[in-house]
């Protein structure tokens, strides 16, 4: 089955851009081999390594783990027999670092594949023999923190342009970007685009590699991506803690006065998020995308997270449900302090709680916005007079794609049904990737393909990680494919 789609070159192109396909038994066979003898080996030596992005390590630079996995990769890189390459590392002052790579093309079209290598942090609840850099190859899956989140991203996106080399296929000029701040919000990321701004160019396709897949049976591509509001709720009722017995009846709890101001945002009985400022109108196409993908899925959509026995989703209807997922807000309490371990938890009343919360909202709700009303309804009228302050807050707007152009909207499904022998499918996803609506307010005119890898039970973030191996091989065909295309295209 061919997997590109010959059509007649625009006038800037060579005439050679119709003529060839790509062999799908000659580019397995290289996938297979590189990921087995190459790419695996070296994405287990990166799972080692604890680059906790910023947020997690504010010592990132002083402990080096960042410059060690960044200094793997690049290595890794630079060692590609693409001609023309150009592996750089770029790294303003204070900022976490940036692999720049750049492969020359035929024409004067620009293609960007993106990625990212910095991690997010431990998380409890490992399963036994497993960790977060302790990689564990069992069967399809490699466990381990970062493998899927987003340390595949560099091999695969180079593994795809070296199967177009080895089969002589032309493709546009391509810019791979791989930053170190993506799980911190990517506040670095806009100082290296405007620094790299003439060197990026203008792309017409945007390639990511940092979204996920609803099954491992074909190749998924992301429609839009939720915004996020995060930030600490401190609440503040004493300065220092005093009996519980004593004072219990008169001085409020702190963790009350804190669960009363959350009220005010989620109807804890539902879990809906109260006011109309943290919601959007969902476009009529992402509706009907969203049954499309409950036929497929049914039940799977959500039965893939681990439950305990007995609980139950918000809702019943899968499409439902995955539209809570993707188009409607939805908080999260991520993290706490002054709450001792109940085994140091004495008979008092403690003066504070401090909550982190993870406030996710629609595509196109505006997350500085987003940010100021949250800081607003949390901190106005604080029961019994108690400091409660919202701080460290700050919003990153989500993303709706643009809709696929047709050429791209059948190389896709050309690729899924080459490489997965199943047709492409699409959803919306919950998570955020700041880069993509970045690059979409500077090139709206481009299109887009976000994929990944991170599909059932693969975790990301939390315990028991891993990357599925089949699923990244297989698409690294795809998106050899699909950059083929991409040079053919009417």
């Amino acid at each position: 089955m061919k997997t590109t789609t010959p059509q007649a070159p625009p006038s800037s192109k060579s005439s050679t851009a119709t003529a060839k396909t790509i062999d799908k038994t000659r580019a397995e066979a290289f996938v297979e081999r590189a990921w087995e003898q190459d790419i695996l080996p070296t994405i287990t030596e990166y799972i080692r390594i604890p680059n906790k992005s910023p947020h997690f390590d504010p010592k990132w630079q002083e402990n080096g783990h960042m410059k060690k996995a960044a200094d793997l990769i690049e290595g890794w890189c630079k060692k590609r027999k693409l001609p023309g390459l150009k592996v750089e590392r770029v790294q303003l002052p204070n900022r976490t670092p940036l692999l720049f790579m750049e492969l020359p093309g035929k024409g004067d079209d620009t293609v960007v594949l993106y990625g990212h290598l910095d991690k997010q942090p431990e998380m409890v609840g490992w399963r036994q023999g497993l960790g977060p850099w302790q990689p564990v190859r069992e069967g399809d899956r490699l466990y381990g923190r970062g493998g899927a989140d987003d340390g595949y991203a560099a091999f695969a996106s180079l593994t795809a342009l070296e199967i177009l080399a080895e089969q002589g296929i032309p493709h546009a000029r391509c810019v791979i970007l791989i930053e170190g701040c993506e799980e911190s919000g990517s506040y670095d990321l806009p100082f290296y685009i405007d620094h790299l701004e003439q060197r990026i160019g203008s792309p017409s396709l945007v390639v990511c590699l940092d979204s996920g897949c609803g099954d491992y049976e074909r190749m998924w591509s992301t429609t839009s991506l939720r915004g996020l509001v995060g930030g600490d709720l401190v609440v503040e009722i004493l300065r220092e803690g005093v009996h519980s017995g004593d004072a219990g009846g008169v001085v409020p709890d702190s963790f009350r006065i804190a669960r009363s101001v959350l009220s005010r945002l989620e109807d804890q009985a539902s879990g809906e998020i109260v006011p109309k400022a943290f919601h959007a109108k969902i476009p009529p196409e992402r509706v009907e995308g969203a049954k499309a993908c409950a036929k497929i899925l049914g039940k799977r959509g959500y039965a893939r997270f681990p439950w305990v026995e007995g609980a139950k989703p918000q809702g019943t209807d899968p499409a439902e449900i995955l539209l809570n997922r993707t188009w409607r807000p939805a908080l999260a309490v991520t993290g706490a302090e002054g709450l001792p371990a109940i085994k140091d938890a004495g008979n008092v009343l403690r003066p504070r709680t401090a909550l982190k919360l993870a406030l996710r909202i629609p595509p196109t709700v505006d997350g500085d916005k987003a940010a100021a009303a949250l800081k607003q309804i949390l901190e106005k009228n604080p029961p019994h007079g108690a400091k409660v302050a919202f701080q460290n807050g700050g919003g990153t707007s989500g993303w709706n794609a643009p809709k696929l152009e047709r050429w791209l909207e059948r190389a896709v499904d050309d690729a899924s049904q080459t490489f997965f022998g199943k047709p492409a499918a699409s959803m919306g996803e919950g998570g955020t990737i700041p880069f993509m609506g970045m690059l979409g307010r500077k090139f709206p005119k481009a299109q887009f393909v976000i994929t990944g890898v991170l599909g059932p039970e693969s975790n990301a973030h939390g315990p028991n990680e891993f990357l599925h191996v089949p699923t990244a091989k297989r698409l690294t065909g795809a998106v050899a494919a699909i950059v083929a295309d991409h040079f053919t295209r009417a």
